[in-house]
């Protein structure tokens, strides 16, 4: 299987920028040391240095000295050999990309330090030095050039494989080292700050390149002209390599469909199946710690909206590909990315076609922890309906149970909220119910958000607030016949930050990248068909492409009618 951004080489061709950084980081020493050294900062550097050196004291010293041996030629290969063996051999799947990538930077940004001080000779700063100094100018500091392309790299790495809170203070600290290192470098005499500011630049040059070239996906030569949307990226076909995970519902995914669905995936080559199991408590199952040993092929989802939410929570950003095989009562996000119900069928469809990265929402409220979405978040009815529908009747009739769920709940107030898009000006509004959608399309192909696609790189979003009978009225015949014209989804278009309304102001469109919303009072909330906890606040963001799913299409694209005629799961698969 072809494997994207961070696990495949994309090419050498970026790699030879290097040169023209070479070129570059000469031009920018020969001005320091030429033509700019009698202007301003750089007239005062001298100085800077003489108070540094003034101002010495023994505490400093001893920690400016470890940063300055961190970013030593010794310390720096010994820890790349170190990190590279690691990524290498510790993983159960070797990160050769990676590997790769943290090698390459650490070598070209050694080999333009050198070409660069091959042409520019400026003398260390005339102050006592705490360092014995190497027979190479001052400009660009070596020690920070390195630093910032062993531990940057890091940094980097970090970023693309860290779950969770940690990745952020890891690679926050890593990230942290050069600039130490570049203070000590200047407290111990060993440079100015312009040159300082070289070895930064170096460095992030140097990462810049190397990780366009070793560790960014390259989009297929297949994709046509004209069609590229913000958010798609269009990854793989699907392959047989290494296991696959599949997470199951017991109630949605009984043992027969399960026998269904493995021959589906042996059919495709894939004989390494690895089940897991869901449960109330555990959403997804045991994914996350099967994840910190196996880096799967696939994980393949076996169950409703919840379970699909669940484990995109998990999977969304690891470049991990999704297959859906929709077990559950709505399957919202299957009926928006144009997959039959038949899971069985939706399965085969999927691993027959390409790997594309949809978005996710990002969302959080108070006494809510930031969660991720793959279809809708909403407060007001639509939460109280999930809320309070049977899950008795749920697993007799399916979605219908959502109805009279719906009907004790018509008579609801509408609640006062305020509404931030983008971070522009508090809008002021009335409403029953607040929906955002990654996706817009409802059960039964109502089409709730008609603008929005889980590629466009937004957010849509709806505030319904019909008044009275006839706004109720209004509203389901705008809705209806927007459902009877079965037109495709529009484009996004750019942001309506004061929203645009239809059937008499009962619903207001927005679209955005980032919504707050804001309740005067307590309201119930719902993620993609769960209930949560309630609250007054819920802010929500998108993650433009971050979930890779595999499709027979590429969303949005014109798809056989037919489909939404096979057979639905059975009654008694509930979220």
């Amino acid at each position: 299987m072809k494997r994207s951004c961070g696990s495949s080489v994309r090419g050498v061709g970026p790699l030879l920028l290097l040169p023209v950084q070479a070129v570059l980081m000469v031009g920018l020493g020969r001005l320091v040391t030429g033509p700019g050294a009698g202007y301003w900062p750089l007239s005062a550097e001298a100085s800077i240095s003489r108070n540094l050196a003034e101002g010495r004291d023994q505490a400093t010293s001893g920690v400016t000295e470890l940063f300055s041996v961190l970013a030593g030629t010794q310390a720096v290969i010994g820890t790349t050999l170190v990190c590279i063996a690691a990524l290498l051999f510790l993983p159960r799947v070797a990160l050769r990309g990676e590997a790769l990538f943290l090698g390459v930077s650490v070598a070209a940004q050694s080999a333009v330090f050198v070409v660069v001080t091959a042409f520019v000779d400026r003398p260390r700063p005339a102050v006592p030095h705490e360092d014995a100094a190497p027979p190479t100018s001052s400009f660009p500091s070596g020690h920070v050039g390195a630093s910032l392309a062993l531990y940057g790299g890091l940094a980097v790495i970090a970023a693309l494989r860290l779950r969770g809170p940690w990745r952020h203070v890891v690679t926050g600290m890593l990230l942290l080292i050069p600039a130490a290192v570049g203070l000590s470098r200047m407290y111990r005499g060993m440079h100015y700050p312009s040159d300082v500011v070289g070895g930064l630049l170096n460095g992030t040059l140097t990462l810049l390149i190397t990780g366009f070239a070793l560790l960014c996906g390259r989009q297929p030569a297949g994709e046509q002209e004209g069609t590229e949307r913000p958010g798609r990226v269009v990854l793989a076909r699907c392959g047989t390599g290494g296991p696959v995970l599949v997470v199951r519902h017991p109630y949605g995914c009984p043992d027969e469909l399960a026998d269904r669905l493995a021959a589906v995936l042996r059919e495709h080559g894939h004989r390494d199946l690895r089940w897991i199991l869901t449960s109330a408590e555990l959403p997804c199952g045991t994914l996350p710690e099967e994840l910190r040993t196996v880096r799967p092929a696939l994980v393949v989802v076996c169950g409703g909206d919840g379970t699909l939410r669940a484990c995109a929570e998990i999977l969304a950003g690891t470049r991990i590909p999704l297959a859906v095989a929709p077990c559950g009562t709505g399957n919202l996000l299957a009926r928006n990315l144009g997959l039959p119900m038949d899971p069985a069928a939706a399965l085969a469809a999927s691993l027959s076609g390409e790997s594309f990265g949809i978005d996710v929402g990002r969302v959080r409220g108070d006494g809510l922890e930031p969660m991720r979405f793959t279809v809708m978040a909403g407060a007001g009815f639509d939460a109280a309906m999930v809320r309070d529908a049977s899950p008795r009747l749920k697993s007799r009739m399916g979605w219908a149970a959502y109805v009279l769920s719906a009907l004790r709940h018509l008579r609801d107030p509408g609640v006062r909220l305020t509404l931030r898009v983008d971070g522009g000006r508090r809008l002021r509004r009335r409403a029953r119910m607040v929906v955002i959608g990654n996706v817009g399309t409802l059960q039964g192909g109502l089409p709730l958000l008609p603008t929005a696609r889980p590629d466009s790189g937004r957010l849509d979003v709806v505030l319904f607030d019909p008044r009275g009978p006839a706004g109720w009225l209004t509203a389901a015949g705008h809705l209806a016949a927007r459902l009877l014209r079965r037109r495709p989804p529009a484009a996004p278009g750019p942001a309506a930050p004061d929203g645009r309304s239809e059937a008499g102001g009962a619903l207001e469109y927005f679209s955005a990248t980032r919504i707050d919303v804001r309740c005067a009072v307590p309201q119930p909330r719902e993620l993609d068909g769960d209930a949560v906890s309630e609250g007054v606040r819920l802010t929500a963001e998108i993650e433009p492409g971050a979930l890779r799913v595999y499709l027979p299409r590429a969303p949005g694209a014109p798809q056989d009618r037919s489909a939404e005629q096979l057979p639905a799961a059975a009654p008694g698969t509930p979220f």
